[in-house]
């Protein structure tokens, strides 16, 4: 119990680098002399110092290192990236003993940091609380393991099943409060990247920002199959990167890169190939109901999230299907059901 009480802190450190990590996961660590935590850290930002560097700088006595143990809810990484290995700087600082929550999928490390530690004559432990930490970084494993990025499907719905009045009157149904618009901002702000079709930018022309959260904005995606998209929407300024993917070759224009993919093929593995190459870890995709229908008929999501409005519309367009009724959970923010289903396929 003591060494999941320490890996729970563990957990509890790492989500402060909650939108700030990315592509590398949210990592924390705990160290802990005669049963008393005399230093922590977590991974704040991509590009700075590892939690275990910063929980190891943080022991005011470093002589106690000797006789401690490091929690990692997270191996500690074997190789150089932009910053030294810390399985090195443990071996260095003689930690003894090391308590890992679950091991890395990344290729470069996968195992290698804790066979290092344990070649060096170290005890590790791996596992303790395995499921919540690999939880913490489910974008991390599935970019890592299934090579696309991890993708979060989003929309609100009327109370009588519909997403959207007729897409043709260019005006559309307000279905989300100011405070659950806030939440989608969240989850943007927690994403690599953003992803609309053709309709929804060309008919709601959304800004797709954060502007009613901290955090950065996440890459512009849309599909432009004939280039029709005029150069004035939203979607191509404010200085954010935008892929269009279209069937046509253009050269990229400031800050939007045109892709050009097979649109007599399956569009979506050809998508997310293109995003995984470019290192987007995770996807949330807003658009028009045909565009998430797509994702769920391939089986290409992760999770979905669907905002239930009180409001009836009584006709429109139909709001997406989930297959198999999978099984969900209902939270309740602001007074609004927001509908949680998850893809244990992919799990």
């Amino acid at each position: 119990m003591g060494e999941e009480k320490y890996i729970r802190r563990c957990i509890q450190l790492a989500k402060n680098g909650h939108s700030h990590t990315s592509p590398n996961p949210m990592v924390g660590a705990v160290i802990v002399c005669d049963d008393k935590i005399i230093g922590e850290g977590y991974h704040a930002k991509c590009g700075g110092p590892h939690a275990e560097v910063n929980a190891i700088n943080s022991v005011k006595d470093q002589s106690l290192l000797k006789r401690s143990t490091i929690y990692v809810s997270l191996e500690p990484c074997s190789h150089y990236g932009k910053t030294p290995p810390c399985a090195d700087l443990i071996i260095s600082k003689e930690i003894p003993r090391v308590i890992v929550g679950c091991q890395d999928p990344f290729k470069e490390v996968a195992g290698r940091g804790i066979k290092r530690i344990r070649d060096a004559g170290r005890e590790v432990i791996v596992g303790i609380l395995e499921d919540e930490c690999a939880s913490l970084i489910k974008p991390f494993i599935t970019f890592n393991t299934l090579r696309r990025p991890y993708i979060t499907l989003k929309w609100a719905e009327s109370s009588d099943g519909y997403i959207d009045l007729y897409r043709n009157s260019g005006s559309p149904a307000i279905l989300s409060t100011d405070l659950t618009a806030m939440l989608v901002h969240k989850k943007r702000a927690e994403s690599n990247a953003i992803m609309v079709g053709t309709q929804t930018a060309r008919l709601d022309n959304p800004l797709l920002t954060v502007r009613d959260w901290h955090g950065a904005n996440p890459m512009r995606v849309v599909i432009d199959r004939t280039l029709s998209l005029n150069n004035s929407l939203h979607i191509f300024n404010n200085g954010i990167p935008t892929l269009v993917f279209t069937a046509k070759y253009r050269f990229k224009e400031n800050r939007t890169e045109y892709i050009t993919i097979d649109f007599s093929a399956n569009i979506l593995p050809q998508i997310l190939t293109a995003l995984y190459t470019r290192k987007v870890q995770s996807l949330f995709v807003e658009g028009g109901s045909i565009l998430l229908q797509s994702f769920i008929n391939e089986g290409l999501w992760d999770e979905i999230y669907i905002e239930k409005s009180t409001k009836s519309l009584k006709s429109g367009v139909k709001s997406p299907q989930i297959k198999d009724k999978k099984s969900h959970s209902v939270e309740k923010h602001f007074g609004v059901n927001i509908y949680h289903y998850a893809n244990e396929e992919d799990q």
